[in-house]
């Protein structure tokens, strides 16, 4: 994620003078952008869900409904004390059998992450799939909201001196990786966070889409 920022900050001059634009190739390095609000995914596993009738069964028969989170999109407000990303998110449902009007709700989680790893908070909500009588097909949205103190995905300005350095060709060290040296790494991963979505399923119905 913050490579890109090492990229600018060296290339900044140019990019002011109107010499390069965003995907430039330059001898410095390449022209991208960056931005400290936390990017949204979808996990693996996380994005289909499917219902049966009767529940126990896994045959194929006996599928009901299916589920798909599509079309995520994400906005983000870095303008405070605290960065603000929401996201919203499109679930396109098909079902087995399009007699008589239904509504199926299904439940959906918002997770921030820190480094990869630690669970910062979790929300689980609900939305709500209305079939019309004669439809195999419906479509709903849902939304989350990610709130990450600014100071905490902040790179301490050592380690960002380290990173933005502008290296010229023929150094000793133009073609390595800053993020080749552990100290700095742990620093970008404490400073990294995400915003996760995905269907809160039980643990049947992750096997399930592990092994379909």
């Amino acid at each position: 994620m913050f490579k890109p920022k090492a990229a600018l900050a060296v290339l900044i001059p140019l990019v002011l003078a109107g010499c390069a634009r965003e995907g430039d190739i330059l001898p410095t390095g390449i022209i991208a952008s960056y931005s400290a609000c936390p990017p949204v995914a979808i996990p693996a596993g996380t994005g289909d869900l499917t219902l049966f009738n009767p529940p126990a069964s896994r045959d194929a028969a006996a599928i009901d409904v299916v589920a798909t989170i599509t079309n995520v999109r994400s906005t983000c407000d870095e303008s405070g004390e605290y960065i603000v990303s929401n996201a919203t998110f499109e679930v396109q449902a098909q079902r087995r059998d399009a007699t008589g009007a239904r509504e199926v709700v299904v439940p959906y989680f918002a997770t921030v992450v820190h480094g990869g790893t630690n669970v910062v908070s979790k929300r689980v909500s609900r939305v709500a799939l209305n079939f019309a009588d004669g439809s195999h097909s419906a479509t709903a949205r849902g939304a989350a909201t990610a709130q990450v103190l600014r100071s905490a995905a902040t790179l301490p300005e050592d380690v960002r001196r380290q990173i933005t350095r502008q290296r010229r060709p023929g150094d000793p060290d133009a073609a390595i990786d800053p993020l080749a040296d552990p100290t700095v790494r742990a620093a970008v991963q404490r400073a990294t966070f995400e915003l996760l979505v995905g269907f809160n399923l039980t643990e049947e119905q992750l096997r399930y889409n592990a092994t379909r």
